[in-house]
């Protein structure tokens, strides 16, 4: 009797996947899937290479600014501490209060400079996303995407649309 209850609900379960499957393969062969991996627009496309290229220029003299200001900075703790044993007392705090100064001004102007890059890289992503989702936006409606993603831990070759956003976005301006 059991056994018949069980043969029962396999049979109704086997109908009613029957029924649905048809559906559903229907449905998932009408659905056109995308996908468009962010890091790659973000890394390669010309405006990316131009912008990193124009922040380097922008940046670089302020740069090798703060990069000569550690170096006198980092000499003169190490003539400080190779005179500190023969220098007077007074001498010897006076130079520390100096170099402290030094230090305070280089990590001031080493903060203002990173807050200044990352405000400028931010401004640059911002700008290229909005792009990147205009071109994307523009290549669904004219190909009939039903859904392109963005993110995901897996994406067949298939659907990857990615180069022909780069495309669409390195020839738009």
């Amino acid at each position: 009797m059991v056994l018949n209850s069980v043969k029962k609900l396999l049979i109704g379960s086997a109908l009613s996947l029957a029924v649905v499957l048809p559906t559903m393969s229907h449905a998932q062969a009408a659905t056109k899937i995308g996908f468009v991996n962010t890091e790659r627009i973000l890394r390669d496309s010309k405006f990316a290479v131009e912008s990193q290229k124009k922040l380097e220029r922008d940046f670089s003299k302020r740069q090798k600014e703060l990069e000569d200001l550690a170096t006198k900075v980092k000499a003169e703790a190490t003539k400080l501490d190779k005179d500190a044993i023969t220098l007077p007392e007074a001498e010897k705090v006076r130079r520390q209060r100096d170099l402290a100064e030094m230090d305070r001004d280089f990590q001031r102007k080493r903060r203002e400079f990173e807050e200044d890059l990352a405000q400028r890289k931010n401004q640059v992503v911002g700008e290229l996303v909005e792009r990147a989702n205009r071109v994307i936006r523009q290549i669904a409606e004219k190909e009939n995407y039903d859904i392109i993603f963005q993110e995901a831990v897996y994406a067949n070759k298939r659907i990857d649309i990615t180069d022909q956003v780069l495309s669409s976005l390195d020839n738009a301006k």
